[in-house]
């Protein structure tokens, strides 16, 4: 099965100034690294991209600049959920019109225990309200997050109801028996692992790939284990790309994570602007950031 939205994402991470303002160019400059490194597309503006601390406006400068900033718009996957009906459709419209391949919708998140009809509600009002036909929807399943989980009972609606329109799904629960039951029951759908070490395992299952927080980092690994699993002359090289990435997310999980991958990218990117982050998010101690760059140093990065 050939998925729509496919390959390596990274769930890029947005730098900010120290008075909270996204740092535009240096934004625009992580996405085409991040390209360089292995990564099929851009998941931006998601949870690791800290996208709902940011504005409506905000978000949108984003995703322009970017795309100003030399980043091929059909590779971007910007995150355009809000609470309300009427900001997901605003900033759903505004990134198909700018070209991006797709985007990655979280439910509704405020009120909890609610309904799969009125979630179902949620989703079609805004792609009727998006009314365009080059939307592609991305489904967002964080339910740790978001304590709103997306039913497959749900998911067996959205598709009979927009085929062609809802085309993904971001699992990002750390289930791998979910992932494997939705690429079994759903094979139109694809199955998208929201987390590094589960990206190969999803392959096996007829997943589509992975949208990620440690591709950040290891674009690299995770290129090979997706160029290379289904290949036993490689088999060797993807075991050490995967053991790669596991070390990696695991540092990148040694703290609270968000802070912590922006740690590692001030490091590896040289640059310490990107130890700033949003409220109400806190950056790392100091003697805990040291602990990470060590780590880094001693896996070699």
């Amino acid at each position: 099965m050939t998925h729509a939205i496919r390959g390596v994402h990274c769930a890029a991470a947005t730098p900010v100034t120290a008075d909270g303002t996204p740092d535009l160019g240096l934004f625009a400059a992580h996405c085409r690294a991040l390209l360089d490194e292995g990564c099929h597309g851009i998941a931006m503006l998601g949870t690791t991209g800290e996208a709902n601390s940011l504005g409506l406006g905000q978000r949108k400068a984003l995703v322009e600049a970017a795309i100003a900033g030399g980043v091929p718009a059909a590779t971007l996957l910007p995150g355009t959920s809000a609470p309300s009906v009427a900001d997901t459709v605003e900033l759903t419209a505004h990134a198909v019109a700018a070209g991006a391949k797709g985007c990655v919708l979280l439910p509704p998140y405020y009120y909890k225990g609610v309904s799969d009809e009125g979630l179902f509600r949620f989703y079609a009002d805004v792609i009727e309200g998006v009314g365009e036909s080059r939307l592609k929807v991305v489904l967002y399943h964080i339910p740790q997050v978001t304590q709103v989980p997306i039913s497959h009972a749900l998911i067996e609606r959205l598709l009979a109801a927009f085929p062609g329109t809802v085309c993904g799904i971001k699992d990002s629960s750390g289930d791998l028996e979910n992932m494997k039951q939705m690429c079994e029951r759903f094979p139109t759908l694809g199955v998208l692992a929201g987390a590094d070490p589960l990206m190969l395992p999803v392959l096996g299952f007829g997943g589509a790939g992975c949208i990620t927080a440690t591709s950040n980092l290891r674009a690299d690994a995770l290129r090979v284990v997706w160029e290379g699993w289904q290949d036993p002359a490689r088999a060797e090289e993807v075991q050490a790309a995967q053991a790669r990435i596991d070390a990696w997310r695991n540092l990148s999980n040694s703290h609270a994570q968000l802070p912590t991958i922006k740690t590692m990218l001030a490091r590896s990117r040289g640059d310490m602007g990107w130890l700033n982050v949003l409220p109400p998010l806190v950056e790392l101690p100091e003697a805990a950031r040291e602990t990470v760059w060590a780590e880094m140093a001693r896996l070699g990065g």
